[in-house]
């Protein structure tokens, strides 16, 4: 897989990935109500990527695309799908790469990826790692309410917590946190290192459990609140809706997780707005720390720094909420590169790039071969102008279809058409189970979540169906470079048939690419099975 790294060649790599950011939530992407400057200097002194694309936009997935730099439809892992990573399969991300290549890894903040028979809780992952600092699941605004590991802490709120947890790692004399996961007193001065920092915000479970405690920052409290908060584009309140953007048959729109009902009504939506703008100022802030920290241990002109995001998040735009679709809100995301021992051609580049080349682009700079595994592409060659994206399309899918009444779709798109194909919505509805449920005493939670045996079968169906000639019922045309915010379907028009019909036909090469070759590397992770 590649040489033994050195800590004098081989520059460190961290990568950070955000939850629940769409693309314009920072300044230097457009966002007028919070500023991120840190975060804009990557962008301007590095390369900001102005067309990334996640293939997954829902949490589990997404994180397993960029781990394993695999499409869903290969790597087989999603909420509903009744599987985990398995073992074997967790070889070929690239944290086990570098750490086989010689560097010293870490994870900061959540893990959001089951692994093993017993996912959650089979301890591989957190042994995995050189130093890991990180809770299973959801980390929640106030971390040490819910996760032991992080009780040492000073601080209360999630994104001071993990800035304690770079600081740690960064350590060369002797880590602090006695429930940290370490193999090694601290970080080894004369290795390079490969650190994974994964926030929870501005998710907006976590933004909703903001209590404005008196131990939290300012920022948390009264930021953005003497401001009037501007409705998203194209907002429209439940009530209002006339023409929704998806029909009843394909979206369910009445079980969507009530996490989201937050979008319904103009105030809740702006209440929740400013918590997820207070929370960029956060993300900014832990950023400055971040690169003070590498200042302080003098690494930071040999320390390359990524930052996305695993999903966009709708906030009312066309009556929608959640993510789990195929539009842009849902799929398009920020993708900064900075590399401080390069100038790059251009501070924006434009080639159509994806959330699973973030793995394949990590190993290359540390000199590590990429497995054939990965369907990725490496983007390194980029800095320097030196090649252009052999992809012709992304390509991006929602196989998270089940009670909540999401529609499964996919899509491709360059940098003029998306094409969006919808599949039969039959899936059973979340209120009407909660409902019947509580006729018999069951608890909510227990209705609506956790994957049973015959989960597993209903989804290898959702991911083989289209691929053995599963209709679509209802399809969406749009012509991205006209319409970036998808407003006009086109498929029903005569004068874009042609057009059509040609992304049909290469829609079904990308699905086919998409799928590759062989069963899913994963191992049963069912309520049945533990």
């Amino acid at each position: 897989m590649g040489c033994n790294a050195s800590a004098k060649t081989q520059p460190n790599i961290i990568l950070i990935l955000t939850d629940d950011q769409p693309y314009g939530y920072l300044s230097v992407t457009g966002n007028k109500i919070a500023q991120t400057p840190n975060i804009d200097q990557l962008a301007n002194k590095g390369m900001l990527f102005t067309n990334a694309h996640v293939t997954s936009a829902i949490c589990t997935p997404s994180r397993v695309s960029i781990l394993l730099s695999q499409y869903e439809r290969k790597h087989g892992v999603n909420f509903n799908s009744g599987t985990a990573v398995s073992k074997n399969s967790w070889e070929n991300s690239y944290p086990m790469l570098m750490k086989k290549a010689g560097y010293f890894t870490g994870w900061v903040g959540k893990n959001h990826v089951p692994l093993g028979e017993n996912g959650y809780k089979s301890g591989i992952i957190e042994n995995s790692f050189d130093y890991w600092y990180a809770s299973q699941g959801h980390m929640k605004f106030y971390p040490k309410d819910s996760f032991p590991i992080f009780k040492e802490a000073e601080n209360d709120t999630q994104l001071e917590i993990v800035s304690e947890g770079i600081s740690d790692f960064m350590d060369t004399n002797e880590h602090k946190f006695e429930r940290a996961i370490t193999f090694l007193d601290a970080r080894p001065k004369d290795k390079p290192f490969m650190l994974s920092i994964n926030l929870n915000l501005p998710h907006g479970a976590g933004a909703r459990e903001m209590a404005q405690r008196d131990s939290d920052d300012d920022i948390y409290k009264s930021l953005f609140r003497d401001r009037d908060i501007p409705l998203p584009k194209h907002y429209v309140a439940k009530d209002d809706i006339t023409t929704p953007k998806l029909s009843a048959e394909l979206l369910h729109a009445e079980d969507r997780q009530v996490g989201y009902s937050y979008v319904n009504e103009e105030d809740t939506v702006k209440e929740m707005l400013i918590r997820q703008n207070q929370a960029m100022v956060g993300i900014d802030r832990l950023v400055k720390n971040l690169r003070d920290e590498l200042k302080a241990h003098n690494v930071d002109d040999n320390t390359i720094i990524i930052f996305s995001s695993d999903h966009g998040l709708f906030m009312g735009e066309h009556g929608l909420g959640g993510k789990a679709f195929c539009y842009e809100k849902a799929t398009h995301v920020p993708l900064i590169i900075y590399d401080p021992r390069k100038k790059p051609t251009n501070a924006t580049n434009n080639a159509l790039v994806q959330s699973i080349d973030i793995a394949p682009t990590i190993l290359a700079y540390a000199g590590v071969k990429s497995p054939k595994s990965y369907q990725g592409e490496d983007l390194t060659g980029f800095y320097q102008g030196q090649k252009q994206t052999k992809r012709q399309y992304s390509f991006s899918e929602n196989l998270w279809s089940n009670h909540f009444g999401n529609p499964r779709c996919e899509s491709i798109q360059n940098d003029e058409w998306k094409y969006i194909r919808y599949y039969e919505n039959n899936n059973l509805s979340a209120n009407k189970k909660v409902k019947f449920g509580k006729k018999l005493g069951m608890k909510t939670g227990s209705v609506l979540y956790g994957q049973h045996d015959n989960d597993i079968f209903e989804y290898r169906e959702f991911v083989e169906g289209p691929l053995n000639g599963e209709p679509a019922v209802f399809e969406e045309l749009y012509h991205l470079s006209n319409d970036p915010e998808e407003l006009t379907n086109l498929a029903t028009s005569a004068q874009h048939k042609a057009m059509l019909n040609k992304l049909r036909k290469d829609w079904m090469t990308k699905l086919k690419s998409a799928r590759g070759q062989g069963a899913p590397d994963v191992v049963r992770y069912t309520v049945d099975s533990k």
